[in-house]
C-alpha cells in the first residue's frame, strides 16, 4: 500500500513538473481575462467625474472594477491625438500612466494600437497627419518604428503586455488609402510591420487582429481567408459583440448563438484563439446587459481547449452624462450598474 501512495505521489509530481515546462498548459491553467477599455478613465478623473461603489462610497475607479471580477486592462493609444474631451488624449505618455496604473492594481493589460489620431472604426482609418504624403515603404517604417517606440516606452518602465491589437476595429482595413482591404497585399505588409515591431520588443505579447459583428461567420471568413491568403501574422482573432449596433438593435438572444458558432468555427478553421475585445449592451436597460454579457462569458469558456481567452467590456465606466455613450455599464450617479455584476 505504501509502494502504491508513493507512486501516485511521484506521478503526481510528474504531471506538475511537466505542466509547469510546458507553455501551452500555462497558457489553459491562466485566468479567464475579464475586463473593459477604459481610456477614458483620465479624461473623466480630471473633469471631475467621480466614482462610487454600489453603497455609495467614493472609490478609485480601479477598486470599483476590480471588486467587480476585472482582471484585464484594454488601453487605446493614438499617434498624435488632440485635446478633445472624448475624442483625444490617449497618446503615448497617458498610455503608459494608465499602463503603469493597471500593473499596480494587478490587471493584466491590452494595447490597442488605432495607427491614426483619432477613432479608428469600420467606418474611418484615418492615417495619422504626420504621415500623410509618404510613400508605401516610408508608411511600412512608420508603422514599424511608431509600434516599436510605443512598446519600448512600455518596457523601459516594465510593462509587457499581455497582448497587442495591430489596428483597431479593421473589417475595411486600417490606414487609409494605402492599408484598404482593396488592396490585401499592402494591408497584411502593414499589419506584419506592426507584428514585427510588437515581437521585437515583447517576443511573449499576444498579437491579435480585430473585426467587428462578432456573430457574422461569412464576415469572419472572409477577412480571415484573406488574412491566411496573403500571410498576414497574427496569434489571436479579436472580436467585438454589439448587439445594439446590428440592424435594427435585436435583442441579443437572436444573435448569441451566431457569436458561439462563429468563434467555434474561428478555431477549428484558422487554428487560433479567440477573445471578445469590445462588447456593451444599453446602460438603461442592465438587467439586459447583465444576461447579455453572462451569455458571452459562457460562449467564450465553451469554446474548446481553452482556447477561448477572455471578454472586455468597451468604456464600462464611460457614463453618458460625461460621454454621451449610451452603451456603459454605469449610472449618471456614479454608480456601477447590476451588468458589470457579470463578471464576478
Amino acid at each position: 500500500m505504501k509502494a502504491k501512495h508513493s507512486l501516485i505521489i511521484l506521478t503526481f509530481s510528474f504531471l506538475i513538473i511537466a505542466c509547469a515546462s510546458n507553455a501551452s498548459c500555462q497558457k489553459f491553467k491562466s485566468d479567464f481575462a475579464k475586463g473593459g477599455d477604459i481610456s477614458w478613465l483620465p479624461q473623466m478623473e480630471a473633469t471631475g467625474f467621480k466614482f462610487y461603489d454600489s453603497n455609495g462610497v467614493a472609490q478609485d475607479c480601479f477598486k470599483i472594477l476590480k471588486d467587480h471580477g476585472f482582471n484585464t486592462i484594454r488601453l487605446r493609444t493614438w499617434v498624435n491625438p488632440s485635446n478633445s474631451k472624448t475624442s483625444g488624449h490617449c497618446s503615448k505618455e497617458e498610455t503608459l500612466a494608465m499602463a503603469l496604473r493597471a500593473k499596480r492594481w494587478g490587471m493584466r493589460i491590452m494595447i490597442n494600437f488605432h495607427y491614426s489620431d483619432t477613432w479608428a472604426d469600420p467606418g474611418k482609418q484615418h492615417k495619422p497627419k504626420a504621415w500623410e504624403g509618404h510613400d508605401f515603404k516610408t508608411l511600412q517604417n512608420d508603422v514599424y518604428n511608431y509600434t516599436f517606440d510605443v512598446m519600448n516606452t512600455l518596457k523601459s518602465k516594465g510593462i509587457y503586455p499581455e497582448w497587442v491589437q495591430v489596428g483597431n476595429e479593421i473589417p475595411s482595413g486600417m490606414i487609409y488609402p494605402e492599408g484598404s482591404t482593396d488592396n490585401w497585399p499592402q494591408l497584411a505588409a502593414l499589419i506584419n510591420k506592426g507584428y514585427d515591431a510588437i515581437k521585437a520588443v515583447s517576443p511573449k505579447s499576444m498579437v491579435i487582429l480585430h473585426v467587428d459583428q462578432g456573430n457574422d461567420n461569412g464576415r469572419f471568413r472572409y477577412w480571415f481567408d484573406n488574412a491566411k491568403k496573403h500571410n498576414a501574422k497574427y496569434d489571436v482573432i479579436g472580436l467585438s459583440y454589439y448587439p445594439y449596433w446590428l440592424k435594427g438593435s435585436p435583442d441579443y438572444t437572436l444573435s448569441i448563438d451566431d457569436l458561439g458558432k462563429n468563434l467555434n468555427d474561428l478555431v477549428t478553421r484558422y487554428g487560433k484563439e479567440v477573445m471578445i475585445v469590445e462588447v456593451g449592451g444599453e446602460a438603461t436597460k442592465p438587467e439586459n446587459t447583465f444576461d447579455m454579457l453572462v451569455a458571452v462569458q459562457q460562449k467564450v469558456k465553451a469554446v474548446p481547449n481553452g482556447k477561448g481567452l477572455g471578454v472586455l467590456y468597451w468604456e464600462p465606466q464611460g457614463a453618458n452624462i460625461w460621454s454621451k455613450y449610451n452603451l456603459s455599464a454605469w449610472g449618471d450617479d456614479g454608480k456601477p450598474t447590476k451588468a458589470l455584476k457579470a463578471f464576478q
